[in-house]
C-alpha cells in the first residue's frame, strides 16, 4: 500500500495484519475515490472515519488538504496511523483521535469538507454514522462511503442525498452531497 500522488507520492504505508481488524482500501478503489474529490481536496478539512491505517486521510493531506482528522476506536490502528503520518511527514496537519466514531461525531466542533467512511463491512456502521456526520459537514461537503456492493444505504440524510454510486467488483462507493441550485433546476 502506497500514497498515490502529491507530496508523499510513492511512500509505503503500514497496515495491521489480519483482515478482521483492518481491510485496506484497494488501490483501484482509492484512485476512484480521489478522482471523485480531486477538485475539492485542495485546502479542505478532511475526516478519515474508521481510519484503520490512515491511508485515505494521508492521501488527502498529500494532495493538499489543509487538515485531516483520523478517527478510530482501535489503539493498534491509531499507532499505525501515527507511524504512517510520521513516515510521510504529514503529521503537522493531522489530528489523530482514538475514540469510537459515534463519540467523535457527537463532540466534533469543526466543519468537515470531505468525509471518507470505510468501516468494517456488514455492520451497518455507515447507516448509523450518517445522521451525526451530516450535522458536522459543511454545506458543500462531500461524503464518500466505501461498502460492499448491494448494501442498502439511506437515499437522504439531513439534506445530503446520494449523488452517485460507483461499482468496482464486490465494492461500491456511494457519494453524498447536498443538491445545489443546478441540481434543483434539473429536477
Amino acid at each position: 500500500m502506497r500514497v498515490i500522488t502529491g507530496t508523499a507520492r510513492g511512500r509505503k504505508l503500514k497496515t495491521l495484519e489480519g483482515t478482521e481488524i483492518v481491510r485496506p482500501t484497494a488501490e483501484m478503489v482509492k484512485e476512484a475515490m480521489f478522482s471523485i474529490v480531486q477538485f475539492d481536496i485542495e485546502d479542505a478539512v478532511v475526516l478519515d472515519l474508521f481510519a484503520g491505517s490512515g491511508q485515505l486521510g494521508i492521501e488527502a493531506l498529500s494532495r493538499g488538504a489543509r487538515k485531516a482528522y483520523f478517527v478510530d476506536s482501535n489503539p493498534q490502528s491509531i499507532a499505525v496511523v501515527r507511524d504512517n503520518l510520521k513516515s510521510t511527514r504529514l503529521e503537522e496537519n493531522a489530528v489523530v483521535i482514538n475514540m469510537p466514531n459515534s463519540a467523535f461525531l457527537r463532540t466534533a466542533r469543526e466543519k468537515i469538507d470531505i468525509a471518507f467512511l470505510d468501516p468494517p463491512y456488514e455492520k451497518k456502521l455507515i447507516n448509523r454514522s450518517l445522521p451525526a456526520l451530516t450535522e458536522i459537514m459543511s454545506d458543500d461537503g462531500i461524503i464518500v462511503c466505501e461498502h460492499e456492493r448491494g448494501a442498502r444505504l439511506p437515499e437522504e440524510e439531513n439534506g445530503f442525498k446520494i449523488h452517485k454510486t460507483y461499482n468496482y467488483g464486490k465494492i461500491s462507493l456511494t457519494v453524498y452531497r447536498k443538491p445545489g441550485e443546478e441540481d434543483a433546476e434539473n429536477d
